[in-house]
């Protein structure tokens, strides 16, 4: 009796040992392909059985894989990838490099060996379908976006010489937002160590990269319309540039954040005349005063300015620890800005209407070049007469702010909401205050989407206002630690933050056993 392998259901090629046999077939009791006793063969062949497949381990694990005996598949430099629309050029060219492969372009002819990508399916853009058969992989998915994320499951699983499982994979993301922040502006950060984040991020099927590049001790990008306030040590548009379009091969949008109207201190610094002073004339650290209308016109020209630097659809705008909103008496404290709501509010408006508008105006100002935008959840202020435009996603990272709010009040009131959970996903240079380097096991085994504040999770009825999250490095002792031990200090705190993101439920590997399997793909 010969035997061969096959793969997902399709028996109309025999492959391994049988390959180029055609006979009369049965299956055994175990579900193997058989030959029926006592059919004619030319002459006779070796034969061999392959056990059911196990599904492929990978960071993040697939959500789905129908096993198949056969030999599965591994990269050779003979092998060749093909797309089957031009519109994955990009991504053939760059797995064919990464596997040692053959970039062949777009081709209908099939081989032994293959790894072709392909556009086509429906549901979740961001979903992909990888079949291992017969000696060939294809990747499948609705958009280029979801063909990437399949060759990264693909990629891990060759990783070392292993060999990609027989099967089919279909995979698809539990939220459509998945980032990593960091602040480069109270440290720099090179652009060739932003670049090796993107490239792990790329893998790890992040698609976001959140660049917070203005705070109180430097602004960090080149300027041209207010060069004044740029640090001596920053990236350039050119470094960002490339930044920007190495983060776009790899499907990550990078989300530019021009805080306002407070952490503006390195603006501030070369604009005095815009500092908030309160009555007796003391400087507010790090607010503008919202006020002066030479105030709007600067954040507008900066935002106006980077929009063309930064062309994806999202962006934030900050909003957080406004220190005019901190004190017990905002309107006696900045007589000024309490003048200043009246004057355009109306007789009952008092500073937080004022900080209000001063968002809303700053998101018409990036509405206009058609952005999505999300601002800290301690800037929006309960009991305003001006409301904060319906448009804006809740930015959720803490909830120790004076008049905190929980979480179930924006989800109540239809708020899209973004989790940077500061007692999970903050890791703050220094530890200052309160905080803590979050361990990756602590977010693999407790934190999931839903955890918004604290340790406790929301109702589920409220999963799908939840967008996604974002795992952040914050630089408040920026000197606490070199990027290298940043790098290796977030390591595997992304790598939970991108299994919990990609699919919320309770992981079926232990933290001992994900551990072992991250230091494996390296």
């Amino acid at each position: 009796m010969g035997l061969w392998a096959s793969g997902d259901g399709d028996d109309s090629t025999p492959t391994g040992a049988a390959a180029g046999q055609r006979t009369s077939q049965g299956v055994s009791d175990d579900g193997r392909r058989t030959v029926a006793a006592g059919t004619p063969s030319a002459s006779p062949a070796p034969t061999r059985t392959y056990p059911l497949s196990t599904a492929p381990r990978t960071i993040p694990a697939v959500q789905s894989h129908t096993p198949a005996r056969g030999p599965g598949w591994r990269p050779a430099a003979k092998f060749r990838v093909v797309v089957s629309d031009p519109r994955l050029a990009d991504e053939g060219q760059l797995i064919a490099g990464e596997l040692g492969m053959t970039y062949a372009g777009e081709k209908s002819d099939s081989r032994i060996g293959d790894l072709r990508l392909a556009l086509g399916g429906s549901g979740n853009t961001e979903s992909y379908t990888m079949t291992v058969r017969q000696g060939r992989v294809t990747v499948s998915g609705p958009s280029d976006a979801g063909v990437f994320y399949g060759t990264r499951t693909l990629k891990q699983e060759v990783r070392k010489g292993a060999t990609a499982p027989e099967g089919v994979v279909r995979d698809t993301p539990a939220k459509p937002q998945r980032a990593f922040s960091l602040d480069i502006a109270r440290k720099y950060f090179s652009p060739g160590w932003i670049e090796d984040r993107i490239r792990e991020l790329g893998d790890l099927k992040f698609n976001q990269f959140g660049l917070h590049f203005s705070d109180d001790q430097a602004f960090r990008i080149e300027s041209d319309t207010h060069p004044e306030i740029v640090a001596q040590q920053h990236l350039t548009k050119a470094q960002v540039k490339e930044i920007v379009d190495l983060a776009a091969s790899r499907h990550i949008t990078v989300v530019p954040e021009i805080d306002s109207p407070g952490h503006l201190g390195a603006v501030l610094a070369a604009h005095p005349e815009l500092q908030l002073r309160n009555v007796n004339g003391v400087a507010t650290r790090g607010a503008i005063d919202i006020s002066k209308d030479a105030s709007a016109k600067l954040l507008d020209d900066l935002l106006n300015e980077y929009a063309g630097l930064f062309p994806g659809a999202q962006w934030h705008l900050g909003g957080d620890e406004y220190q005019a909103l901190t004190v017990s008496n905002p309107a006696a404290s900045y007589p000024q800005l309490a003048t200043a709501a009246r004057q355009r509010y109306g007789a009952g408006a008092g500073v937080a209407d004022l900080a209000t508008g001063w968002l809303n105006d700053r998101a018409e100002t990036v509405r206009a070049h058609d952005r999505t935008m999300r601002v800290w959840n301690d800037g929006f202020f309960r009991g305003t007469t001006v409301q904060p435009a319906s448009d804006l996603v809740v930015a959720y990272w803490t909830g120790k702010e004076i008049g905190a709010r929980v979480p179930t009040e924006y989800l109540s009131a239809g708020r899209k909401v973004l989790n940077y959970n500061d007692e999970y996903l903050y890791y703050v240079l220094g530890e200052p205050q309160t905080f803590v380097y979050p361990t990756g096991q602590r977010i693999y085994e407790q934190w999931t989407p839903r955890v918004l504040r604290g340790t406790t999770a929301v109702a589920a009825k409220y999963d799908a206002q939840i967008l996604g999250g974002s795992f952040s490095v914050w630089c408040d002792l920026a000197n606490s630690q070199t990027q290298d031990q940043v790098a290796a200090g977030i390591r595997m705190p992304l790598r939970a933050t991108a299994q919990k993101l990609w699919d919320a439920r309770t992981p079926s590997l232990t933290w001992a056993q994900f551990s072992t399997l991250a230091g494996r793909l390296g």
